[in-house]
């Protein structure tokens, strides 16, 4: 499966995490590291582990069991700390009291719901990992690509790169998608996700909360014990107002939204932002080129999904260049590209969807809808074989799901 000089099987624009991470389930899957060259900007631009990093993911049991089988899991498991429950409301802001409608946790002889971990320390240790295996890692940025029927021209910065096929895992705004063409659809929300990290005065035994409020769901994420990440969506010129305003008000106004889950807000530290969107890709591939992650599909992030379905695209798209590598065949033709967008498109907008359904829903202050709502979330928590079902579905482990998600080797 190698190649030399500058001719390479697999090119992959952007090397944060989807990006890395492909490279590493090509290579344990057999791909040569030769064979493959990832590109970024800034392909340096690591968070050091040991800073504060309010950007934590929750990585449901599918896409823990991929950043084991990649070697990164075991480099990670450290600082990943388990979610064991999620509890659910719905309440206005007003509301002191937030009483629980739904709780969310897995069967006895399950895991965790998620396992939170910070992006940054993500990144350092998958980024090392390919250094470490030989995966040429060059800084430079997608000037453009010249497709035949047998392989791919990639323009990075002013060298030329020959492939086999191009995979554009460089983000939301991706150069590779815009420039083969490839529309995306969707909207604003409107909202704005404030991130943190909160200290608290009670510990949190592993749960998360989710309150649904009017004006965009706030979240709980359990990090160590006594302390929290928050994923507040809020509406975009109230959020401008908050992150403008100074450290006590901001500490005021996210203890008025935890209510009291916590005890005391302690402190706030690593605070950001992002304006929140709902976008899916056209096509998720083009000609000898495939999108992953951001690059096809940007949700709201109020289950937390957004990496776990872009290493879902990652490792579906490793299992599927892998068989066609064992087979000598080349992996950018139409079939292979085809059928990895029937098997990935289709999810990533049926997730999509419907968090722009729930967000929908529950960011508003309706009271006949609240009713409705809180009747049905009611059903849910008495129906203990629907709850499992929706949370296997989460996890990333149905029998839809790439090898690599489902414990097994490629």
């Amino acid at each position: 499966m190698a190649n030399g000089g500058t001719d390479r099987t697999i090119i992959i624009g952007g090397f944060g995490a989807a990006g890395a991470s492909l490279a590493l389930a090509l290579v344990r899957g057999g791909v040569e590291p030769g064979a493959i060259t990832v590109f970024d900007a800034n392909p340096d631009s690591d968070q050091a582990p040991d800073k504060p990093d309010a950007r934590i993911l929750a990585l449901n049991a599918g896409s823990r069991r991929y950043l084991e089988a990649l070697g990164a899991w075991e480099k990670l498991a450290d600082q990943a700390y388990p979610m064991r429950s999620i509890a659910i409301s719905d309440t206005g802001l007003e509301e002191g009291i937030r009483p629980r409608l739904l709780d969310m946790e897995p069967e006895a002889e399950g895991g965790p719901l998620a396992h939170l971990v910070a992006l940054g320390r993500l990144n350092h240790v998958l980024r090392g990992l390919c250094r470490d295996a030989g995966i040429e890692v060059l800084k430079g940025r997608y000037s453009g690509r010249t497709a035949s029927s047998t392989a791919i021209e990639v323009r990075i910065d002013a060298e030329t790169r020959r492939a086999r096929l191009l995979v554009g895992a460089d983000g939301a705004r991706s150069a590779i998608r815009t420039m083969a063409g490839i529309p995306m659809h969707g909207w604003p929300y409107g909202q704005t996700a404030i991130v943190a990290t909160i200290r608290h005065s009670l510990p949190h035994h592993g749960e998360g909360a989710q309150h649904f409020l009017p004006s965009g769901p706030f979240a709980l994420l359990p990090l160590d014990e006594y302390r929290s990440s928050i994923v507040w969506s809020e509406r975009a010129e109230k959020a401008a107002e908050m992150l403008a305003a100074s450290p006590a008000e901001r500490k005021r106004a996210i203890s008025a939204r935890a209510a009291g889950w916590r005890g005391d807000i302690l402190e706030v530290e690593a605070v950001s932002s992002h304006p929140l969107q709902l976008a899916l890709a056209r096509r998720f591939v083009g000609e000898r080129i495939a999108l992953v992650a951001d690059a096809a599909h940007v949700v709201h992030p109020l289950a937390g999904q957004g990496l776990n379905l872009g290493f879902e695209d990652c490792a579906m798209l490793a299992e599927l260049v892998v068989e066609r590598l064992r087979a000598g065949l080349d992996p950018g033709m139409p079939d292979l590209l085809e059928t990895y967008q029937a098997r990935r498109r289709p999810a990533a907008a049926a997730m999509g969807y419907a968090m722009e359904g729930m967000n929908r829903l529950f960011s508003n202050d309706s009271g006949p809808l609240r009713v409705m709502r809180d009747a049905g979330v009611g059903l849910v928590n008495r129906m203990p074989g629907l709850k499992q079902r929706l949370m296997k579905a989460a996890s990333g482990q149905t029998g839809l799901s790439p090898r690599l998600f489902r414990g097994e080797a490629l």
